[in-house]
């Protein structure tokens, strides 16, 4: 039997299935995995593959029956996985080029970052959230990189609404506005943290003032100036490697 945790799992085809029972028993694959399993990577009775649920459940399924709409496998070897803690999220507003932005939450699920909020601050300039198409690049990417957490996608929302929420840890805010900054790499690494991209011309002063009344930590990436989701990426990964 192969085991979870071992680097042979690392080459075993990796599947997301929403609806994955917690227990062993005979498994009907969705028909989106099923057409990959059998038409894409043309597997056959008796291969292995590996299952997530996105909420840290994973186990091996051996392939029963091939079909291109209803695969079926063996479930086995189930193990729940720790949730990511501390947790990091980003917050970061809408771009105008919709392909940066998908190809910042494609990367920084890679890196770790559990939960994303489209935000719409004063200077955004276009909103085009699909839903359903950002969910999918979230689940590839999570495949990806073997992780078995979907990071969550949260609905678009303002920036004075989203400051006015209760926080179950800290609030960074990112900007290019002279002032005194910290280093991400200097803010308290045990709590969850929850980081503010602004759009492309920056946060208003409004806006950095408004975060700072309550209580949001000023921070800054660099002495470049960043594009939106190139900034999102720097603090990704800041954020993951404290």
């Amino acid at each position: 039997m192969i085991n979870l945790s071992s680097k042979i799992l690392m080459s075993i085809p990796f599947f997301y299935e929403a609806l994955l029972p917690p227990n062993p028993g005979l498994f009907t694959l969705s028909e989106e995995s099923s057409k990959h399993c059998s038409i894409v990577l043309r597997m056959k009775t008796g291969t292995t593959i590996a299952l997530t649920n996105g909420l840290g459940l994973k186990c091996l399924g051996e392939i029963v029956t091939a079909d291109k709409k209803k695969t079926v496998v063996q479930l086995s070897a189930f193990e729940q996985m720790p949730s990511p803690n501390p947790q990091n999220s980003i917050a970061i507003s809408f771009v105008k080029n919709a392909a940066r932005m998908e190809w910042f939450l494609e990367k920084a699920t890679e890196i770790g970052i559990s939960a994303f909020y489209p935000l719409i601050a004063d200077r955004t300039e276009r909103t085009h959230f699909k839903k359903e198409r950002w969910e999918q690049i979230l689940v590839s990417a999570m495949l990806q990189s073997q992780q078995t957490y979907k990071p969550v996608l949260h609905d678009p929302i303002q920036f004075k609404q989203l400051i006015q929420q209760p926080l179950n840890g800290q609030l960074l805010l990112a900007h290019c506005e002279p002032g005194e900054k910290k280093a991400i790499q200097s803010i308290d690494q045990s709590v969850n943290t929850l980081l503010l991209i602004g759009p492309e011309g920056d946060f208003t002063l409004s806006e950095i003032e408004m975060a700072a009344k309550v209580g949001a930590t000023m921070i800054g990436l660099g002495n470049t100036r960043l594009r939106t989701e190139t900034a999102g990426i720097a603090a990704a990964v800041l954020l993951q490697h404290r």
